[in-house]
């Protein structure tokens, strides 16, 4: 089984007021096993960053400006991801963003391209309800090693989340463990259950 995690970064919480997306990170495993395969992108968003995801991500306009567009990385992405089961914390927040610029670029929503999404922040609930579920919470619960984290970033994110994964399905200690004959648990989230762009949550 070929599974991406997955994480963006933005100019805020909303792409239906224009926010938009400045860093992509994706991070495969194949069989539960990490291949060293990444795919980054800092993107520039074409408009301001707010003072409030700048203290977030740390990513300023002026770092963005001689980055590529989504437009201009948008088949690469795709082709990455192609068939993939992608796995995010809050994904209804990062797909929501990501559908937002391929309607941008007049490109199918993302349903259409990869296999399925699996929500850790849903698993997360459902294991430790009434528990705070953000990554940051999961790494202190699951001793997962986050003390580089300092500033959100996408690829280190999703880094993060995969050892995240890995414990919350199989308690496994470490993803050098060869074990791919044993199946995963987890919630695999409908498509149908999230509009094209809306974010209703903002754990991460």
């Amino acid at each position: 089984m070929r599974q991406i995690f997955f994480d963006t970064e933005t100019t805020g919480l909303n792409p239906e007021s224009g926010d938009r997306v400045v860093d992509i990170g994706c991070v495969e495993m194949v069989n539960r096993q990490l291949t060293g395969r990444h795919l980054h992108f800092y993107l520039n968003p074409e408009r301001d960053m707010p003072e409030e995801a700048f203290r977030v991500h740390g990513l300023s306009a002026e770092f963005l400006s001689d980055k590529p567009k989504f437009a201009q990385i948008v088949d690469e992405f795709l082709e990455f991801i192609r068939d993939a089961e992608l796995i995010a914390h809050n994904a209804a927040f990062d797909v929501g963003f990501i559908n937002a610029e391929l309607k941008r670029c007049g490109k199918a929503p993302l349903h259409e391209c990869v296999e399925s999404v699996r929500d850790t922040l849903l698993m997360a609930r459902d294991m430790f309800p009434g528990k705070a579920n953000s990554l940051d919470a999961l790494c202190r619960r699951l001793e997962v090693d986050n003390s580089n984290r300092g500033l959100h970033g996408a690829v280190k994110d999703a880094e993060l989340l995969a050892e995240v994964f890995i414990r919350l399905t199989r308690g496994q200690d470490s993803l050098v463990i060869d074990d791919s004959a044993s199946s995963s648990s987890g919630r695999a989230v409908s498509w149908r259950s999230w509009p094209s762009t809306s974010a209703p949550s903002t754990c991460r």
